[in-house]
């Protein structure tokens, strides 16, 4: 009777533990930490099941051009990735997760572990992606796997700083494009830090 009693509670416990994570990433992963500037944060999904998007990210037809949908791949070489590539990427202290976008939309909320090089200037820093100034340019020899995201599918920004990535001369093949962008990270309803 006491193996019974035993039994029925650790079901009872186990099955609350479950229903306080419900909404995971995937069937085996309720949540991944990763590294920031600012310590490590846990990203998992919102456990409301009546979220719904709402302002900047619930809009689905915003005018062309200036905002018009992008090519699966941006450039050739590069690859596109979702969110579980992305994540697994958030968590390798030996790549960079770079948030294209302009500082305003960057402080208005980001992915935990993305560094802000708005498109506009990541040519000028291609040192923190592990290139070397040099006579011509850039040395990219020792460049690091790294993926952009902007805003989403309808965002030309990290686009347009990876094409200009490539003219001066960071290799396609380590650079990873992660299309959905913001917008689809809040569809799915995980994690974002900064403002709101």
């Amino acid at each position: 009777m006491k193996n019974l009693a035993w039994t029925i509670a650790l079901t009872f416990i186990a099955g609350a533990a479950m229903a306080g994570n419900e909404v995971g990433i995937t069937k085996d992963m309720p949540s991944v930490t990763v590294p920031t500037a600012n310590g490590m944060v846990e990203i998992d999904r919102i456990q409301d099941t009546e979220n719904q998007l709402s302002g900047e990210w619930a809009l689905t037809s915003r005018p062309c051009p200036n905002f018009c949908i992008q090519p699966h791949s941006p450039a050739e070489g590069v690859t596109t990735i979702g969110e579980l590539e992305l994540i697994e990427m958030l968590k390798d202290p030996g790549t960079v997760v770079v948030d294209s976008r302009t500082r305003d939309w960057f402080e208005g909320g980001t992915i935990p572990g993305a560094i802000n090089i708005p498109y506009t200037y990541v040519v000028d820093e291609l040192a923190q992606l592990g290139c070397e100034p040099d006579f011509d340019g850039w040395d990219c020899a020792a460049a690091k796997p790294v993926a952009l995201f902007c805003n989403g599918v309808w965002c030309g920004q990290s686009p347009a700083a990876i094409r200009n990535m490539i003219k001066a001369g960071y290799p396609a093949n380590r650079i990873f494009y992660y299309r959905g962008g913001m917008q689809t990270w809040r569809l799915l309803g995980l994690t974002v830090i900064g403002g709101e």
